[in-house]
């Protein structure tokens, strides 16, 4: 029995590495906040890199509430995007070059997106990893946690709800 030779770990690390770098590209807002992601296999972890701008309440100074909720859906958006695109990315079926053009897949859209501010966040880096709780053909369901220092001590959550999408519709095919 002959079996296909696989591929060089180091093609697939470029091919995984650029479809995560089409992703986020494709959402200005992350490159706005100064997101990042560190992929780790299927895992994502988010990170937003400090800067004066994110600062809500100078007195504090605290990071703004807008933008900590940006980074937490900003976070579990990908990481759905990613879990959603991962079977795609590993087969081979989707081309980062593609993905870069701006030819990317049609992805979930949010439905509700609930945050809890357990504390202030400090004015350093923060860092989040979403989990997604479940995924079906038409809904899915994340949580996400944001922490500064310590990965136990979180100083934001979130729930949210994303409406998965569909197969082609008529307005795709005309597209493409």
């Amino acid at each position: 029995m002959n079996r296909p030779r696989p591929e060089p770990m180091q093609v697939v690390k470029q091919r995984r590495d650029a479809a995560l770098t089409a992703l986020v590209d494709s959402v200005p807002y992350i490159r706005f906040l100064n997101i990042s992601f560190d992929r780790r296999g299927d895992e994502l972890t988010g990170q937003m890199n400090f800067n004066e701008k994110l600062i809500g309440n100078p007195y504090l100074p605290a990071l703004h509430g807008g933008t900590t909720a940006a980074f937490l859906e900003m976070t579990a958006m990908m990481a759905l995007n990613w879990q959603h695109l991962w079977a795609k990315i590993e087969a081979g079926e989707l081309d980062p070059a593609d993905m870069a053009a701006g030819k990317l897949p049609r992805q979930p859209k949010t439905i509700d997106f609930t945050v809890d501010y357990l504390r202030s966040g400090l004015p350093r880096d923060a860092y989040a990893r979403a989990v997604v709780a479940r995924s079906g053909r038409r809904f899915a369901s994340v949580r996400v946690e944001a922490w500064q220092d310590n990965k136990d001590r979180p100083f934001a959550q979130a729930v949210g709800h994303f409406l998965m999408p569909q197969g082609e519709d008529k307005r795709d095919a005309k597209q493409t």
